[in-house]
């Protein structure tokens, strides 16, 4: 595999030619690839796990030590306790691990079928904030690698209409292939070797609690695709956790990005793609009248979902006594109100579980928790007793949208990540609540286990719970009188800010706007509580205290192995200049490192985001 290229689309004539509680702070298609010849992984048999146990472990902690005279050669100074008698290691062995164990990594990697999603937004110069987004794409797929390549599985499909239109209506149209940037979880595709590659030591540093070697990487030849820049490795088993460049050669009529990839460690001894960040400012394509700046995040999640063999974890079937009983209550059918009930509640427990199963929906945990609360709050403060009980989940994607499935409120992770505090995290509960309290049914089809049997990356077309534009208004009726009596009511203001902020970018936001799945809080003829923004304060966009809306990745933490949610822990950052402010926008990503298992803070990805007046 190698690096995403920019592929550029050039329509002439008609003709196409190649180219997201916390308190708030206060303040896919797989890419052309060149054709060039790579150093493949040996063959190995395939293993039902990851391999984790590197090939010639140094005995014990190696301390690696440097002159001035030649910063290539290392001396290994071995714990006493653990190996006095150990061997030098100089540096062309630690080149050695670190290509033998870039060859575990794939061999890992072609286990799992992750999901890759990448979020980008093209930048606009403004005088007041530096850059604004001036319009977004937005992909979603499951990255497999079980053949040496990406395979393209997308989720989102596009229509041959709308590429022909925007071909037809633009001279020059600028687009990204679909998985194209999860081409850029590896420097290289089993290339990596002192035969293909000039290593230089730089220095050490520590990523979190990790201690690497910091080695910067050029290219022997002029091959196409070959990785020039930087890489960090973690000075126990060798691995590469973190690199950050590009990519050499591009062929004619397309060019590489410059990328920040990380690794964190997901299992024992194995280090998984998480975060990848791609940004330039200065890309002027050949035939491209103007320069092309943007930025863009590449998240990858759902890693103990798919592997090469699912089936198993369940070989082994328990068969229980026979004089084990369901304790459910004894003796009697449903009655038909409660049939009606179970009825439902077997579609939404359906529907919940395929979401989950396919990658969507984030495991049960802390998060839910949070929002479980806020429901609670309203519930209580509007005398409503709605059984069986509600409860949220969040769905791991970014687009904002939020829906209710039976007695289940879902919000996006991007939705949550960019709500600027509880009063708002509120609002959005509650319209949910109202559809919930007003009995806007989930459809009952979903009872039918046949319709859950569908591939993953069909999920966008078979399962729809958007609500219709008299639901939605009556729901916002509803929602706001439970907020008026709710604990948030003096704290509205803000609800209105964040929408107006949001009304202000919409339209060049449309893939973070657009819900898949449930309703987006702002469409052409829809305003989500219209008479909160109407009364809102006047935005301020020069006023660091005045924050309506945050950056995406500001409150929720996701582990990629398991799916399981975590509040961001960050400290509120002082905000310097309104340029800092970045609502709604793409952030660079910087995760605290730490070994699997070990004592230390769990790997959190900070975007730096907090804020404080």
């Amino acid at each position: 595999m190698r690096a995403t290229r920019l592929v550029i689309f050039v329509a002439v004539l008609g003709c196409t030619a190649l180219l997201w509680a916390q308190e708030a702070p206060t303040a896919p298609a797989t890419p052309n690839q060149p054709q060039t010849q790579t150093q493949t992984a040996p063959s190995t048999p395939q293993a039902d796990r990851p391999v984790a146990d590197p090939p010639d472990p140094p005995a014990g902690e190696v301390t690696l030590t440097t002159t001035d005279h030649d910063k290539s050669k290392l001396t290994a100074q071995p714990s006493e306790a653990l190996a006095p008698q150990a061997s030098a290691v100089n540096f062309d062995q630690v080149v050695d691990r670190i290509t033998a164990r870039e060859l575990i990594f794939l061999q890992n990697l072609r286990q799992f079928q992750p999901m890759v999603e990448t979020y980008l937004q093209y930048m606009k110069p403004d005088k007041e904030l530096g850059a604004v987004p001036s319009r977004d794409q937005y992909f979603l797929g499951r990255l497999e690698l079980q053949t040496g390549r990406a395979k393209d599985v997308t989720f989102i499909k596009t229509s041959r209409f709308k590429n022909m239109w925007e071909a037809l209506t633009s001279v020059f149209n600028l687009r990204f292939s679909d998985l194209g940037f999860a081409t850029m979880v590896m420097p290289d595709n089993g290339g990596l070797s002192k035969a293909n590659y000039d290593f230089q030591l730089v220095r050490r540093e520590f990523l979190g609690d990790i201690r690497c070697l910091v080695i910067d990487v050029r290219p022997e030849d002029k091959h196409n695709g070959r990785f020039l820049g930087r890489i960090w490795v973690e000075d126990k088993d060798y691995n590469i956790v973190r690199f950050n460049g590009t990519y050499t050669g591009a062929p004619f009529m397309s060019f590489y990005l410059h990328f920040d990839s990380w690794r964190l460690n997901m299992q024992p001894g194995v280090w998984l793609p998480a975060y990848i960040y791609s940004e330039e400012s200065e890309l002027k394509p050949k035939v491209y009248v103007r320069a092309v700046r943007f930025k863009a995040q590449t998240r990858l999640w759902g890693y103990g979902l798919h592997t090469v063999h699912p089936q198993s974890e369940h070989t082994a079937v328990m068969v229980d006594d026979a004089q084990v009983k369901d304790q459910s209550e004894a003796g009697r059918d449903a009655v038909p109100v409660e049939a009606q009930r179970m009825w439902e509640h077997q579609a939404e427990q359906n529907v919940l579980d395929r979401l989950t199963r396919a990658g969507f929906l984030a495991e049960p945990g802390e998060v839910d928790k949070v929002l479980d609360t806020v429901v609670n709050n309203l519930e209580i403060t509007d005398n409503l007793d709605i059984q069986p009980p509600v409860h949220c989940r969040v769905l791991l994607t970014t687009p904002m949208e939020s829906f209710n499935v039976g007695h289940t409120i879902v919000l996006s992770r991007g939705l949550v990540d960019v709500l600027p505090d509880e009063a708002t995290l509120a609002a959005f509960l509650a319209h949910e609540l109202a559809h919930i309290a007003l009995g806007h049914r989930l459809d009952t089809q979903y009872a039918f286990m046949d319709r859950m049997i569908f591939p993953d990356e069909a999920t966008y077309r078979k399962l729809h719970f958007h609500r219709d534009g008299s639901d939605e208004k009556a729901a916002d009726e509803k929602a706001m009188e439970i907020l008026r009596k709710s604990p948030y009511s003096d704290k509205l203001g803000s609800v209105g800010l964040f929408l107006r902020m949001l009304e202000l970018r919409h339209s060049e936001l449309p893939g973070l706007v657009a819900a898949h799945l449930g309703n987006s809080p702002l469409t052409k003829d829809y305003r989500r509580f219209s008479t909160l923004e109407a009364s809102a304060p006047a935005l301020k966009t020069r006023d660091v205290s005045q924050l309506p809306a945050l950056p995406l990745g500001s409150r929720i933490h996701v582990d990629p192995f398991n799916d399981r949610l975590e509040l961001n822990k960050g400290k509120p950052v002082q905000l310097l200049s309104a340029r800092e402010k970045m609502s709604f926008e793409v952030t660079p990503v910087f995760p605290y490192l730490t070994r699997y298992g070990g004592q230390e803070s769990p790997a959190v990805a900070s975007t730096g985001t907090g804020t404080k007046q």
